[in-house]
């Protein structure tokens, strides 16, 4: 029955309305809408790389040297295994892309053998005589390659996103690249420092029985360079042993500090890194512990009690610049490998200004012809169908402002069609009141099986449009999901606005008009 219930249009009324108070900060600036009470939405569409310019990289990650890290670790494991175990061994060395191990008595081999193989998962371990030699399996160096790219890119993010940069596009590309994109970055020297640095922290010991100078450093151990600013801007060369106490993965927090007048950073592990930390600077009081910031020593103190509480702090000459930015690298995580730029450019504004010119110029002409059309078709009901259009433009932009949604020009090209495509659903229903109108049926009787009738057709046609537009979403990334979120929001809102909005319209001018024909 074509009957709504008061209610029912006061709700539609107000979600209309409500729609246009929430697309209203687009067509003010920033500083206009900071005049206005707190009460009042703020949130405008912002502006994707291809409209607002910006910066473009296209980082290769350095995957080779965290795997050759991986074996030396691996070895380093093996080598305390065996002791452990009191088999003998003249070494137990990475060499290529495998770690190679000779034991002193050939006996010892298969128990060498079950050991080894239990000390790693993903490795295979072949042997000959007796020398042994460990390589990681496909699968586990596919699996570690994929991680260091997940996590470069989960870093990447939320370095940028601190750093107040809105939207960026960060995503994979091949097997060792990730595609970086930012809108409304203009300099990108600031941006690249942040990027670039790998912020890698490690806490390891000083090997004060090795001096700097000596011509034969252990398995264990290897040379760093730095300045020690906690000996007075110290200049030189540490042997430090290659374990690592507590690694930058356990810390939870970093802050810049001003203590006395010098500038600190303050840290602070997990539950798991200070008890690691503790229990390290328990066991080696009086004894040198160097702090590794990307292989430098930043600072190597002589611990003289057991720090524990999962707290500490690096000190050196630090301005509040460099504190601010060491905390907010050391905070957003550590990267599991160097970033190296391979492609850099950027994007104009003037280039955004002429593709939005042209996307306003596209829809507004997309616009007209669709209402000359519904009008020389349909004449009043071609009407209604346009006030629907309208409020589902609104409620697409309003939609997009709250959700914080980038629009691209792929994006205007999702507009452009969900302009067409929202007046389908009238078509659909209008053509079916046709046809009821011709076999004789009153007004009201041939408007409520036109919506009735038309209702399946319509259903499915946006539901089909709306799933590929949440396949383009989910598998697509950049201006490809730009396009999706549109067209998403526009059949979403016009399945609202087509049905609800329009047969609210026609059950008020029935009552209003009681006509006794449809002109339709």
């Amino acid at each position: 029955m074509m009957y709504m219930p008061t209610w029912k249009s006061v709700l539609i009324i107000g979600i209309c309305l409500l729609g246009v108070i929430l697309c209203i900060p687009n067509f003010f600036t920033q500083q206009q809408l900071e005049k206005f009470p707190d009460f009042v939405p703020s949130r405008q569409i912002g502006l994707g790389l291809d409209l607002k310019g910006g910066a473009h990289f296209l980082l290769e990650v350095g995957i080779g040297p965290v795997m050759q890290e991986r074996l030396a670790s691996l070895a380093d494991t093996v080598r305390g295994e065996l002791r452990r175990e009191q088999i003998r061994f003249r070494e137990v060395e990475p060499q290529g892309e495998t770690v190679v191990g000779a034991l002193r008595e050939a006996s010892d081999m298969q128990r060498a053998l079950e050991i080894v193989r239990r000390s790693e998962q993903g490795i295979e371990v072949t042997s000959s005589g007796d020398t042994f030699r460990i390589v990681f399996t496909p699968q586990a160096i596919t699996q570690r390659k994929t991680q260091i790219l997940e996590q470069s890119i989960e870093i990447l993010r939320r370095r940028v996103d601190e750093s107040g940069t809105k939207e960026p596009t960060i995503v994979r590309q091949g097997d060792d690249r990730i595609l970086l994109q930012l809108p409304g970055v203009d300099d990108t020297g600031p941006i690249k420092a942040v990027i670039g640095k790998t912020a890698k922290l490690e806490f390891r010991l000083i090997n004060e029985n090795v001096p700097p100078g000596s011509p034969t450093i252990p398995p264990n151990s290897e040379i760093l360079e730095g300045v020690d600013r906690s000996a007075g801007g110290e200049v030189g060369r540490y042997v430090v042993f290659k374990r690592i106490v507590v690694g930058g993965e356990s810390l939870t927090d970093a802050q810049p500090t001003n203590d006395r007048g010098q500038w600190i950073v303050s840290f602070k592990f997990d539950s798991s890194g200070g008890r690691r930390f503790c229990q390290a600077t328990t066991d080696n009081v009086q004894r040198r512990l160097a702090i590794v910031l990307d292989n430098q020593v930043i600072s190597a103190p002589v611990v003289q009690s057991p720090i524990c509480g999962g707290a500490g702090i690096i000190t050196g000459q630090f301005t509040v610049e460099s504190a601010t930015e060491l905390a907010l690298l050391l905070r957003a995580g550590a990267l599991p490998a160097s970033l190296t730029f391979i492609e850099e450019r950027t994007v104009g504004p003037e280039l955004g200004a002429d593709s939005i010119e042209a996307g306003e110029l596209a829809t507004l002409v997309g616009s007209v012809l669709v209402v000359v059309l519904m009008i020389a078709c349909y004449g009043m009901f071609g009407v209604i169908a346009i006030i629907a259009l309208f409020f589902n433009l609104v409620w697409v932009f309003a939609a997009m402002s709250v959700l914080g949604a980038s629009l691209t020009l792929p994006g205007i090209a999702g507009i452009v069609l969900t302009v067409g495509m929202s007046v389908d659903a009238n078509v659909l229903i209008y053509e079916r009141v046709r046809e009821e109108v011709r076999i004789g049926r009153s007004p009201i009787s041939a408007l409520d099986a036109g919506y009735d009738r038309a209702m399946s057709s319509i259903i499915d046609g946006n539901l089909t449009t709306l799933i590929a537009g949440i396949i383009l979403f989910s598998m697509g990334s950049g201006p490809i999901r730009g396009f999706a979120v549109t067209l998403s929001l526009g059949i979403i809102v016009s399945m609202f606005t087509a049905i609800m909005l329009t047969r609210m319209i026609l059950i008020h001018w029935l009552r209003w008009k009681r006509p006794a024909a449809l002109n339709i």
